[in-house]
């Protein structure tokens, strides 16, 4: 048979496949995108299960409760250890107490660890040491966030460039977020001691400002930082963050196109989204919904900064999902519950982490 003739008849075989189905068209032109093909629950009787964090070894990761200010140990295969508690928390009432948690790159060295938690005067940032078996010791690397019953942002994470990213929200006085000598409405950088880090574009810890309540940090494999934010009445954000720039909270809530403020790259209804946690996973952004029960998977340009179509998965199947965490060196992804949270209308002890297989 001839090239021409042989290019003819796969053409054709092609589009016969198509038209009865046994092709999905997505494969026409591109192998498809990976996204999840299955999701297993993996650890029961949480109660409102906020921050996760994996040890660089891929050992375990460590899982915090936001209202008992618990610190567990939880294998791969679910196994579930605590392994202490973090001082000088509480709770708000709503939203704060013992938040978000990231485990120093140099932790084989270090055994160091990281919270974000409520205390009595304030968001506190503070560094633990965690040997494996229990934490122990207690330092406060950053005070002076303000707290409030809702608006507590509480997210950390560790950056390719090695240094310590933060959430902050604006504590419910939405001026906070434009006011560049408050730590609030902010995303923070410091150094492992607290101190601005090298390069920040106001010389102090502020990397970015104008958020409402940022519960999402994740980078991807370009270096980039993500972060998703709740929005008020209107709409919720996926934003790219660079040094400096302004997401124009009070003035803009989703995309505004005001002159100095830097527009979402994806926004949502606050009922269909309202996120928390985020992770970059083969290529997308994956965002836990608190108010949407729904995990978003948004997919990103290799080329550009822009993002394709979001899709949703698991609608109202599990209800509040708070947190979503990549698992060292598998497709998998972990997803955890916070129905226990006042808002799910669930029982203490009622939340449960989940893995969700990706391909």
């Amino acid at each position: 048979m001839t090239p021409t003739r042989r290019t003819l008849l796969a053409a054709a075989l092609g589009a016969a496949a198509l038209l009865t189905g046994l092709v999905p068209p997505s494969s026409a032109a591109t192998a498809p995108a990976s996204e999840p093909t299955g999701v297993t629950t993996l650890s029961t009787g949480w109660t409102i299960p906020w921050g996760t964090a994996w040890l660089p070894d891929g050992s375990a990761a460590l899982v915090t409760e936001r209202d008992t200010f618990t610190v567990y140990k939880v294998t791969p295969s679910g196994t579930r250890t605590r392994v202490g508690t973090v001082p000088n928390s509480q709770t708000t009432g709503g939203e704060g107490g013992l938040m978000g948690v990231a485990v120093d790159p140099g932790w084989a060295t270090t055994r160091h660890v990281y919270f974000m938690h409520t205390s009595s005067e304030g968001n506190r940032i503070a560094r633990m040491t965690y040997d494996g078996t229990t934490l122990t010791g207690y330092t406060t690397i950053v005070r002076g966030i303000r707290k409030a019953r809702y608006h507590n942002g509480g997210r950390l994470a560790f950056g390719p460039d090695g240094y310590l990213y933060a959430s902050t929200g604006d504590a419910q006085v939405t001026s906070l977020a434009q006011d560049r000598n408050s730590l609030n409405g902010k995303i923070l950088r410091m150094t492992k001691d607290g101190r601005p880090a090298p390069g920040n574009p106001f010389g102090t810890l502020v990397y970015s400002l104008g958020h409402r309540n940022p519960q999402g940090l994740a980078f991807d494999e370009r270096g980039r930082l993500w972060e998703a934010e709740l929005g008020q009445n209107s709409r919720d954000e996926l934003n790219l963050i660079k040094p400096g720039a302004n997401y124009g909270w009070p003035a803009c809530e989703g995309t505004c196109g005001v002159a100095g403020m830097t527009d979402p790259k994806k926004t949502w209804g606050v009922a269909e989204a309202s996120p928390s946690g985020i992770a970059v996973a083969d290529g997308a952004v994956y965002m836990a919904s608190l108010r949407g029960q729904r995990l978003w998977r948004i997919p990103l340009d290799a080329g550009t900064e822009e993002v394709g179509t979001a899709t949703a998965y698991y609608v109202g199947t599990y209800g509040r999902l708070r947190t979503v965490t990549t698992v060292p060196g598998a497709k998998h992804l972990w997803l955890s519950t916070t129905n226990a949270d006042g808002n799910g209308g669930q029982p203490a002890g009622s939340d449960r982490i989940l893995e969700v297989t990706i391909g």
